[in-house]
């Protein structure tokens, strides 16, 4: 998973606006409604195809599907696995919990999902892979009729389904990863199995500092993470490395983020995860300086980086000289053959939850493609 030669490559971070018909549709199934079969099918298809569309416009180079049919990156997999059920109260970020006024402000305002977090009640184990092999068909139809040869899909990590759906069933969140584990490496397989680049999701390695492990200090946060890895590299096992993209952020809301755990804390832990590609938050005012990390911390060398050049938390569209200023930075420590041109987050992570206006996404992800070619010109002397 390299840039192409004489150029830097564009991706994103994976979940994009739903249309209206899509984004009612998955509430009504989360709500327990009946939704036809037949309409949810066309409405999620049409979807796919005009996301494939719009990010090959847009200069896209690796797209994705959207997550068009995932309530949600990570609760997605309630209706793919058994043992969930019921509701769990949201963890809120320490950072926001300091500034009582601005968060109440922020939920009222619908700077915050509000989506059902169901809680870990039963046995995991699969329940259907229906869901997935029409993401797989939906989104390799999109490729072919727009023209691309490869694209990447997501997968939740089983250390952020914890976190979201938390354990009231296991011995132990041990005991938990580890069914998570062997229940999610089906998905991992398939995707990959269908020529797709394979996107683990996982902030629990960063926001969890601040939510789920909040009482820790950042050494038993750091601890406490072996067992989020050893949980993910066991589900990866036999997944070639090179066909893996890791994602790690601090949480894609707009706030203090003073609590966020430090890039250098976590990236020697992040390395140990059996993927070729690290991406992660370099664009947002908490974390755009730590490009610098990677002067301290060797990258290995069977090692690409994604790093955010667009800030998916805000409306402002980053110029496309900013762009090509950031990727020249990280091109600078670490090769330019090592930078892949990406975003902080997803700008859709739950379906009726867009912090960035739709229409501004794709004005934003068009300014990343400028940038890229823009910094293209300067690292290769065009």
């Amino acid at each position: 998973m390299t840039s192409s030669p004489g150029r830097i490559l564009t991706t994103h971070v994976g979940s994009l606006p739903r249309p209206q018909d899509v984004t009612r549709l998955l509430l009504r199934r989360a709500a327990g409604e009946a939704v036809d079969p037949a309409a949810f099918e066309a409405a999620v298809s049409a979807g796919v195809m005009d996301a494939v569309a719009r990010q090959k416009k847009a200069g896209i180079d690796i797209p994705s599907d959207g997550e068009m049919s995932k309530i949600s990156y990570a609760t997605y997999v309630a209706e793919r696995l058994t043992g969930f059920s019921g509701d769990s109260p949201r963890r809120v970020p320490s950072d926001l919990l300091e500034v009582p006024r601005y968060m109440k402000r922020l939920a009222e305002s619908g700077g915050t999902p509000t989506l059902t977090r169901p809680c870990c009640t039963g046995a995991i184990h699969v329940r259907t892979t229906e869901p997935l092999e029409a993401d797989l068909k939906r989104f390799q139809a999109a490729l072919t009729a727009n023209g691309y040869t490869r694209g990447f899909m997501n997968a939740a990590a089983p250390g952020v389904i914890s976190l979201f759906q938390p354990n009231r069933y296991y011995k132990d969140d041990d005991a938990y990863l580890e069914a998570l584990s062997k229940a999610m490496t089906v998905e991992y397989r398939r995707i990959v199995e269908s020529g797709f680049q394979l996107q683990i999701d996982s902030p629990d390695l960063a926001v969890g500092r601040h939510t789920m492990y909040a009482d820790l200090s950042e050494d038993e946060f750091l601890r406490r993470l072996g067992g989020h890895v050893a949980a993910l590299n066991a589900a990866l096992d036999g997944i070639p490395q090179d066909r893996v993209r890791l994602h790690v952020c601090w949480g894609n809301y707009e706030g203090p983020h003073t609590h966020d755990i430090p890039l250098a804390r976590i990236l020697p832990t992040v390395l140990q995860i059996r993927a070729g590609a690290i991406s992660f938050e370099a664009a947002n005012p908490r974390h755009a300086h730590e490009w610098s990390v990677f002067r301290d911390i060797e990258l290995p060398d069977d090692r690409v980086i994604l790093p955010g050049v667009l800030d998916s938390s805000t409306n402002f569209v980053e110029h496309p000289d900013l762009v090509a200023e950031r990727l020249c930075r990280f091109a600078g420590v670490v090769g330019r053959d090592r930078v892949i041109a990406s975003s902080d987050c997803g700008f859709a992570t739950v379906a009726d939850w867009n912090t960035v206006d739709p229409d501004i996404v794709w004005m934003k992800l068009e300014s990343m493609a400028e940038g890229a070619r823009r910094a293209s010109k300067i690292l290769w002397k065009h």
